[in-house]
């Protein structure tokens, strides 16, 4: 994609991504729970994407140990079916390995086909379901887990962009 760039998400990123995050999900996260995860969580990294210097989708996971647990990725409307998504998936899974993470796991509702068909081309396979995951409707979720990220870049160092 044409002027597309991946990059760590900052404080000053919050409030578009939280507009991304209420217009996607039934049950977003608040403004101030993406603020903590910039500032007060240890375990998290997020990244954003953007097009021509306007975000245009995030991705987030927690990484824990040798485990990175993706908390949520989101693509703002107009840019959907673009490959935003799959483009963050890639750097968020490069950036995770670079962290020492051996797998990756994350939940999605069962009834999320776009979603899991994207997760499938990334390497992720369903290995449980949970009952009645998600709060707002009691639907299912696919637990997935991912245990073929790339290689870790041996020179790697946390750098403010990850991808120009």
């Amino acid at each position: 994609m044409t002027n597309l760039s991946i990059r760590r998400m900052t404080v000053d990123d919050v409030f578009q991504v939280h507009q991304i995050e209420k217009a996607t999900f039934a049950s977003p996260w608040s403004y101030e729970s993406f603020h903590y995860e910039m500032t007060g969580n240890p375990v998290a990294r997020y990244l954003v994407a953007e097009v021509n210097g306007e975000i245009a989708g995030f991705a987030g996971a927690h990484i824990i140990l040798d485990e990175g647990h993706i908390t949520n990725i989101a693509v703002k409307e107009c840019f959907r079916g673009r490959g935003i998504g799959p483009e963050l998936m890639v750097s968020l899974k490069q950036y995770a390995s670079n962290l020492g993470v051996a797998y990756m796991t994350l939940e999605v509702r069962v009834s999320n086909i776009a979603a899991i068909l994207m997760y499938e081309t990334q390497g992720f396979v369903k290995v449980h379901i949970r009952k009645k995951y998600y709060e707002d409707t009691g639907e299912d979720a696919w637990l997935m887990v991912c245990d073929s990220l790339p290689a870790a870049d041996p020179d790697f160092e946390e750098p403010e962009t990850l991808r120009a």
